[in-house]
């Protein structure tokens, strides 16, 4: 299995609830991909920002979705959401 941890940029003033139903909207586009396992929205307890995990097949499956139609066309409204761009971390499961 593949797993990508995304960590979110500060989101605009006023932006939150707008943030949180984008993901859970582009949650169900990217179900219809092969491959796609989970995509989970993680809220901080204390102080920071939101992070995502995102599971996948394997690397392969993750790259055809991250680099489709439909994933280009639902990452339009980020620069309207954030400070800044998210920054993805990879990884592939070994003990789980």
């Amino acid at each position: 299995m593949f797993v990508v941890i995304i960590n979110f940029p500060p989101i605009k003033a006023g932006k939150d609830a707008d943030f949180r139903e984008w993901f859970a909207s582009t949650n169900k586009i990217f179900a219809n991909h092969k491959g796609f396992v989970a995509r989970r929205l993680l809220r901080p307890v204390k102080d920071g920002n939101y992070a995502a995990i995102v599971e996948h097949e394997s690397h392969e499956t993750f790259m055809a979705m991250h680099n489709s139609p439909a994933h280009d066309e639902a990452s339009k409204p980020l620069g309207l959401l954030f400070d800044g761009r998210p920054t993805p971390q990879f990884y592939e499961v070994i003990i789980g």
